[in-house]
C-alpha cells in the first residue's frame, strides 16, 4: 500500500489539474459568451425613462412598513400603465405616465459629465501650518460629526471582492485622507464611548436582510470585530477592515454604487459592480471636502505640505454614480435619494449637463435639479460645480436657486518653469513634469505643423494627436504643439514622447490668452501664454536651427493678483433662470492637490505607469468641494441654519478683491464681473458670523416655481400635497436671494428682500453703488433688529436712464452694515427700455 501511495497522489494531482483545465476552459467560453451578449446589448440600445413622483408623505424617518407601502404604490402605478402582469418589470421600452395624477414628470435618462493644500491657507483658515485665532475651523470644531455625501466616481480602494450577493470593499491602508486624525488607536478609534458616536450610522443585518434606516446614536464600531458593516441602499453593503485601518470607521462611514441605468445605456463603461474609483475624480473631490490632515503630501514632490479637507473631522460617504466620466440620470437620482435617506447634511455634486437647459420646462427633466430640490426640502445643503465651458457667457449649469453653484478661481501658488530660447530670450511657463532635461544643453526644436507623418495636414499635426508625428522629424527634439482641440494636453505630451521627442511646448492660441495650466506631463514640458507663443513663433521662423531648453518646474507661493477667475469656469447669466445670479460663489479650483486613486496615473493615460496617492487637478469640480467643506463647517457651528442661510452667509461675506487690494481679475487680465464669480471669492472665517442672512424655506422655492409657470398640481405632486400656488404668484425677481438680478428692466422695477438677524441686536444702515446707467433707491435705509431671528423687509427700486438703455448687463452692489458686519449683495441689471 505504501508503494502505491505516491502513484495515487500523482494520479490525484493529474485528475485535479485536468479538472481545473476543463473548468478554466468552461469559464473562458462563458466569459466570451457574456462579452458577446454585452456587445450585442450595447449595439441594441433602448432609451430608459425615469418616472419621477416627487416627495411621498412619509418623510425621511419612515418605518419599514411605510417604505413597503410606498414601493407597492410604485408597482401599482406601473401596473396601471403597463398591465398587472408587467407591474414589477421596471425595464419597459416606453411608458406614458405623464398624465397620471401622481406623476410629476417622465424624463428620458441622459448622461451628465464630470466637471473636471494651499487652498485653506490662502483662505485664511491657517497660516504656515498654524490655525488662526478667528479660523472657522475653531468655531466649527473642524466640522465634527457633520456628514458630507459625495456623488461622484467612487473613492479609492486597494481591493474589492464578492461574498454571496453582497458587495464588500476593503479600504486602502494608505488612505490617510479618509482616516480619523484624532486617533490611530484601534480601541479609541472604534470602541469609543457612545457619546462620541455620529448621530447617523449604518449597520448590516447578519441575515443579509435590510437593516433599519438608522441605528441609535449609541451605535459604535465594535472594538472586538475585524470588520464594520454598513447598510446602504439596494441591499448593498460595505465593510471596512479594522485590522488594516481602524480609524476609518470614524471617518468613512459608507460607500455604495449605482449603475442600473448605466448598464442599460452603456454597459461597456461599467468595469465591475464596485465602489472603487477607477478615475480619481471622486477620491479627489471627497478628500477636498472632508479629508483629514495628512502631512508630507505631494505630487512628484510638487505642492509638498499638509493636505487637508475643508471639514477635516466630518464623516464622509461616497456614492458612485459616475462611470468613465459619465453619470446616467436615473443613477444620479438614486444616489440623491440614498444620501437623503442616509441622513447626509451636505451633498457635493461635481458634475452636470454639458450645456445649460434649453427652457424652463426642462427643469423637471434634469436629475440634479430634481434630486437637489428634494434634498433641500429635507434641510440638506446641495453644492454643485458651475461647469467648465468658460469663458463664454450663458454657459453656467446647475443653476437652480436651491443649490449653491460654484465657479473656479486660482490660489497664490504656481508651478513655474523657464523656457530658454537660442536667442537668449526667457519665457515663463508652468508644468508638473516628473523628468527634466540637461540644464547645460540646448536641444533642437521643431514646430509640430512641420513634423507630421505623410498625409497629415499641418493643422492636424499641430494638435499633436497620437500617431500624427513623424519620428524621423521629431526624435531628439523639443516639439511645439498648439493647445486645444479635442486632444487632452497630457495626451499631446505622450504623442511627442512616443515619436521620440525629448520635450514639448504647449502654446496658447488667441482664444486661450494668458490662461495657463500645469499638468503632470510624461516628459519635460511647459505651457506658455499667447503673447509668449507669438514671440516663440517669430523665433522659429527667424532661424534655420531653432534650439531651446526647458528648466525643471518648482513650487512657488505668494503669487500676486490672486485669486483670479479661471478661464474654463462657466459664466452667467443663466439663460434658463435669468432672474437668479449664477454662479453664486467662487472657490479655489486651479491646481488643487488632493487624494487620488492609484488605479490609474495622474494623467489617466493607460500608457503612463506612474502612480501617486495625490494629484493636482483643475476644474469647477475642484472648486465645488471647497464650498461643500465650508458648508460642513457652518453646519457644525450653526446647526440651526437652513441651507439658504448658509449659502447667504457664504455669499454676503465673500471677497471681490485680490491679494494686492485690486478688483479680482478674469483670466485675460480684465476686471471680473459677478457673472464670473457670483458674489465673490469665498472667505470662510467671515461666513460663520455674517450678522444677517437672506433666508428661504421650501415654500419659497415652490412659490418661485409657480412664478415660472408651474401649476398647483405640479407643486402638490412635488410637496406630497403640502403646497399650492398662491392666487397671484410674485415676480421671480422677488425670491429672497442674496443677490439681485433684474434681467429685463423696462423703466422702473421694485424688488423685495427679507433679512434675518443671526447676530447680536444692532442697527444696520444701507449703502449702495448703482450699476452704470441705472438709478437705484433702497427703502428703508435703516433696519433695526432687537433679537436673534427677527426679520425685516426692504425694497430696492431700479430705474433705467433713457440715454443708457441697451448697454447690456451692468453691475452694482448693496451693502448693509452695523459697523462690524458687512452684508454685501451684487446687483445686476439689464435695461431694455
Amino acid at each position: 500500500m505504501a508503494r502505491r501511495r505516491p502513484l495515487l497522489v500523482a494520479a490525484a494531482v493529474v485528475l485535479l489539474c485536468t479538472a481545473e483545465w476543463h473548468l478554466a476552459q468552461a469559464y473562458k467560453k462563458a466569459s466570451e459568451m457574456i462579452e458577446q451578449l454585452n456587445a450585442l446589448r450595447f449595439r441594441i440600445q433602448f432609451p430608459s425613462y425615469i418616472v419621477y413622483l416627487g416627495a411621498h408623505a412619509y418623510g425621511r424617518d419612515a418605518s419599514a412598513k411605510e417604505h413597503a407601502r410606498a414601493t407597492e404604490s410604485h408597482h401599482d402605478l406601473l401596473g396601471s400603465v403597463l398591465g398587472r402582469q408587467q407591474k414589477k418589470n421596471h425595464g419597459c421600452n416606453s411608458i406614458d405616465g405623464a398624465e397620471h395624477p401622481d406623476v410629476v414628470t417622465v424624463l428620458e435618462s441622459k448622461m451628465l459629465k464630470l466637471h473636471t493644500t494651499r487652498s485653506w491657507d490662502f483662505m485664511d483658515l491657517e497660516r504656515d501650518g498654524q490655525i488662526l485665532p478667528d479660523s472657522i475651523w475653531k468655531h466649527a470644531k473642524f466640522g465634527q460629526d457633520v456628514i458630507i455625501a459625495n456623488l461622484d466616481s467612487g473613492k479609492r480602494q486597494s481591493d474589492a471582492c464578492r461574498y454571496d450577493t453582497i458587495v464588500k470593499v476593503v479600504v486602502d491602508l494608505r488612505l490617510s485622507s479618509f482616516t480619523d486624525a484624532r486617533s490611530s488607536d484601534p480601541v479609541k478609534a472604534c470602541g469609543r464611548s457612545p457619546t462620541a458616536s455620529p448621530t447617523t450610522a449604518w449597520a448590516r443585518c447578519p441575515s443579509g436582510g435590510r437593516a433599519p434606516a438608522r441605528t441609535p446614536s449609541s451605535t459604535r464600531c465594535p472594538a472586538t470585530s475585524e470588520r464594520r458593516f454598513f447598510h446602504l441602499p439596494d441591499t448593498r453593503h460595505v465593510f471596512l477592515c479594522l485590522v488594516l485601518i481602524p480609524a476609518v470607521c470614524r471617518k468613512l462611514i459608507g460607500a455604495t454604487f449605482f449603475n442600473k441605468d448605466m448598464l442599460l445605456n452603456n454597459p461597456a463603461v461599467v468595469d465591475a459592480n464596485w465602489t472603487r474609483d477607477t478615475e480619481g475624480h471622486g477620491t479627489h473631490t471627497l478628500s477636498t471636502a472632508g479629508g483629514s490632515f495628512v502631512p508630507r503630501a505631494s505630487l512628484f514632490g510638487y505642492a509638498n505640505g499638509t493636505a487637508e479637507g475643508g471639514a477635516p473631522r466630518a464623516r464622509v460617504a461616497a456614492y458612485k454614480v459616475c462611470w468613465s466620466g459619465e453619470c446616467a440620470a436615473a443613477d444620479v437620482l438614486a444616489g440623491f435619494e440614498a444620501a437623503i435617506h442616509d441622513g447626509a447634511d451636505v451633498i457635493s455634486v461635481s458634475f452636470g449637463q454639458d450645456a445649460p437647459l434649453a427652457d424652463v420646462q426642462s427643469l423637471f427633466h434634469e436629475p440634479v435639479t430634481l434630486g437637489s430640490l428634494h434634498a433641500t426640502t429635507q434641510g440638506i445643503s446641495v453644492v454643485c460645480s458651475a461647469g467648465n465651458s468658460g469663458p463664454y457667457d450663458d454657459t453656467v449649469v446647475n443653476a437652480a436657486p436651491w443649490v449653491t453653484t460654484v465657479a473656479a478661481s486660482t490660489v497664490d501658488r504656481d508651478f513655474p518653469n523657464v523656457l530658454t530660447l537660442g536667442n537668449s530670450v526667457h519665457m515663463k511657463g508652468v508644468s508638473l513634469e516628473s523628468t527634466t532635461l540637461h540644464s547645460s544643453q540646448l536641444y533642437p526644436m521643431v514646430d509640430a505643423r512641420h513634423a507630421g507623418i505623410a498625409d497629415t495636414t499641418p493643422y492636424a499635426a499641430a494638435d499633436c494627436g497620437m500617431g500624427t508625428l513623424d519620428p524621423a522629424k521629431v526624435k531628439g527634439k523639443i516639439v511645439v504643439c498648439v493647445r486645444g482641440g479635442d486632444i487632452p494636453r497630457v495626451t499631446k505630451g505622450m504623442a511627442v514622447l512616443n515619436a521620440g521627442g525629448v520635450g514639448m511646448i504647449l502654446a496658447n492660441d488667441r482664444m486661450d490668452g494668458d490662461d495657463i495650466v500645469a499638468d503632470p506631463h510624461v516628459l519635460p514640458a511647459t505651457m506658455i501664454t499667447y503673447t509668449e507663443a507669438v514671440a516663440l513663433h517669430n523665433y522659429l521662423t527667424s532661424t534655420d536651427n531653432p534650439v531651446a531648453n526647458i528648466s525643471p518646474s518648482k513650487t512657488e507661493v505668494g503669487v500676486k493678483n490672486s485669486p483670479s477667475v479661471a478661464g474654463f469656469s462657466s459664466r452667467g447669466p443663466s439663460g434658463t433662470l435669468p432672474s437668479v445670479l449664477k454662479p453664486d460663489i467662487a472657490a479655489p479650483g486651479v491646481d488643487i492637490l488632493a487624494a487620488f486613486t492609484e488605479y490609474v496615473s495622474p494623467t489617466e493615460l493607460a500608457s503612463d505607469k506612474r502612480r501617486s496617492e495625490y494629484a493636482i487637478l483643475s476644474g469647477t469640480s475642484m472648486a465645488c468641494p471647497h464650498i461643500s467643506g465650508v458648508i460642513g463647517l457652518l453646519k457644525a457651528a450653526r446647526p440651526e441654519w437652513s441651507p439658504a442661510a448658509m449659502r447667504s452667509a457664504i455669499m454676503t461675506t465673500a471677497r471681490t478683491q485680490d491679494n494686492t487690494g485690486a478688483p479680482m481679475r478674469d483670466h485675460d487680465g480684465t476686471e471680473a464681473t459677478a457673472f464670473a464669480y457670483g458674489a465673490g471669492n469665498v472667505h470662510p472665517n467671515r461666513a460663520v458670523d455674517p450678522g444677517l442672512v437672506y433666508d428661504a424655506a421650501p415654500e419659497d422655492y415652490y412659490t418661485f416655481l409657480c412664478s415660472m409657470g408651474f401649476s398647483t398640481v405640479d407643486m402638490k405632486r412635488l410637496s406630497a400635497g403640502k403646497f399650492a400656488c398662491p392666487a397671484k404668484a410674485p415676480p421671480m425677481e422677488d425670491l429672497n436671494y442674496p443677490s439681485i438680478v433684474v434681467p429685463s428692466l423696462r423703466g422702473t422695477q421694485t424688488v423685495t428682500r427679507r433679512l434675518r438677524n443671526v447676530g447680536r441686536p444692532a442697527k444696520y444702515l444701507a449703502s449702495w453703488r448703482a450699476p452704470i446707467g441705472i438709478t437705484m433707491e433702497v427703502k428703508p435705509t435703516v433696519l433695526e433688529f432687537s433679537k436673534v431671528g427677527e426679520e425685516k423687509e426692504f425694497n430696492v427700486t431700479v430705474t433705467s436712464q433713457k440715454d443708457k438703455v441697451g448697454m447690456g448687463y451692468v453691475f452694482g452692489r448693496l451693502v448693509w452694515t452695523d459697523g462690524i458686519h458687512y452684508v454685501r449683495s451684487p446687483v445686476v441689471v439689464n435695461a431694455l427700455a
